[in-house]
């Protein structure tokens, strides 16, 4: 039984995460898991509780 985790910002869509969710199923059944055997949690991260190289994410100017 995989369970993947994905952390990303906040701010996807529903339609985003049903597309990501649909991606990571189907690798894993390309490699002969079943579908109904994985489980995804996704967890939506503000900005501000981010940061990378000691400065907060939120604090970033977009790239």
């Amino acid at each position: 039984m995989p369970v993947v985790t994905v952390e990303m910002w906040e701010g996807r869509t529903l339609g985003q995460k049903k597309q990501l969710v649909t991606g990571i199923t189907a690798a894993f059944v390309e490699i002969g898991v079943s579908p109904e055997a994985i489980h995804i949690i996704l967890k939506d991260n503000p900005k501000h509780n981010w940061a990378t190289g000691g400065q907060l994410a939120s604090e970033t100017p977009p790239e």
